[in-house]
């Protein structure tokens, strides 16, 4: 079973915190303590699907997650496995009228945030006492949010509850009592060596007026690599994205003070290469979807260690390689650097980066009109008049599509899709703002 799963995810075997886990989690509630990108999603997927019985209705396996975004990476990592099992997601910014649907006729696994799944097990959308297993995805961020009255009330509502399976990217202090575990076991792999991100780290040296100058210069010099810029506030992202477009150089942003499908949005053209630089707070350090980075820029310092390796962790996933650089004025020293890294002399002179490749195209149809990717597939290639190299990623919302089509041709389909329909219906077709 797991042989196919992994065909379907395109990976070759299992790490050693995987190959951990499974057993583990047959046996006892477990922790699981390893590095952000180090592949716990698949790890507690894995151990969930082993405990799943095909001739049983109702939710069986539920997970809790801080964020939406990661609520919506685990769904797509579970469809992506072909499991054959019904998968559904709940989250704040969320229609509750789609959740309420979906949930009908119950999933086998329910994915979403405590505030969330609070409500619909108030609002007796599901059963919750069919749950046999739980998973409390990033637990410690969990925590650190101030989720422990909803998830404790979760918790208390699953009556049939056997297995608990927690994950942090962190070290954990004694369990809650809400949380019921019975002599976990502990799996650590925050130290284990096949973990640990190859990074290199490097200086850029400025001053406090300079520094938004300096960022654009260090963009040129990054040239055409995915890259994560970090801010510590809001108003620094803004400002620099500000910055970025005045120079016409493509870009996304991404904080909390978006409104949710914007955020998605950001995160969507990240992933498909229509934008190759993403500015984001600490909000993106945890639990995105996003591709492999190269560069990760602190533009801001974090204020702790914690939130530094964090950030971090987004880049090098998986034992690739990273580059990791710190943006520093006269005043700034992380206090828990030791030692400093070796100081980058950008090039006197800037040159833009080459355009993205990819530019994202938006359809105003999705699930709600049962349009799927096969779709948007056929309309593209036989009515857009594209071959298949000339079309990207392409993901499916509940009102809307968006594909990512190469840059040189989105004119050219823009023509030939004027007066074309969408499973019969007329849809307007643009490039995604």
């Amino acid at each position: 079973m797991h042989q196919n799963i992994l065909q379907n995810l395109q990976i070759t075997a299992l790490n050693a915190m995987q190959e951990a886990v499974l057993p583990a989690a047959r046996q006892s509630d477990i922790i699981v303590l390893s590095p952000t990108g180090s592949g716990k999603t698949l790890a507690f997927l894995l151990a969930i699907l082993e405990r799943l019985d095909a001739g049983k209705s109702g939710v069986q396996a539920m997970v809790l997650v801080p964020s939406r975004e990661l609520a919506l990476q685990i769904e797509g990592v579970f469809k992506a496995m072909g499991t054959g099992y019904k998968v559904s997601c709940c989250y704040g910014g969320h229609a509750v009228k789609t959740e309420e649907n979906a949930l009908r006729e119950a999933p086998t696994l329910l994915i979403g945030t405590p505030g969330r799944i609070a409500y619909h097990v108030r609002s007796q959308t599901f059963d919750p006492a069919t749950v046999h297993t739980l998973v409390l995805d990033e637990f410690d961020k969990s925590l650190e949010m101030g989720f422990q009255t909803d998830m404790a009330f979760n918790i208390n509502k699953l009556s049939s509850l056997n297995r608990r399976i927690f994950t942090s990217a962190t070290p954990l202090d004694a369990l809650p009592d809400f949380a019921g575990a019975r002599n976990p076991v502990e799996i650590n792999f925050l130290e284990h060596r096949d973990s640990v991100p190859q990074l290199t780290m490097k200086v850029v040296r400025t001053t406090s007026v300079e520094k938004l100058e300096t960022l654009f210069s260090l963009l040129c010099f990054i040239g055409a690599e995915r890259t994560l810029i970090f801010c510590n506030h809001r108003d620094a992202v803004e400002r620099i994205s500000d910055l970025l477009r005045g120079y016409g150089l493509v870009h996304a942003m991404f904080h909390g003070g978006m409104e949710q499908p914007d955020r998605e949005r950001a995160l969507m053209k990240f992933r498909n290469g229509s934008s190759r630089i993403l500015v984001v707070t600490d909000l993106a350090s945890r639990g995105l979807d996003v591709p492999e980075i190269a560069s990760i820029v602190h533009y801001q310092v974090p204020l702790t260690e914690e939130a530094f390796i964090h950030r971090n962790g987004r880049t090098a996933r998986m034992h690739a390689m990273g580059t990791v650089y710190l943006v520093l004025a006269e005043d700034e020293t992380p206090p828990y650097l030791s030692e400093l890294p070796d100081d980058l002399t950008l090039p006197e002179h800037d040159q833009l980066p080459p355009e993205t490749e990819w530019e994202t195209l938006y359809l105003s149809a999705g699930k709600k009109d049962k349009v799927n990717k096969v779709d948007v597939v056929g309309l593209l290639l036989k009515k857009g008049n594209l071959e298949k190299e000339e079309l990207g990623l392409i993901e499916i919302k509940d009102e809307a599509s968006f594909a990512a089509v190469k840059r040189n041709k989105i004119d050219t389909v823009l023509a030939h899709l004027k007066q074309e329909k969408l499973k019969g219906k007329r849809v307007k077709i643009d490039v995604a703002n």
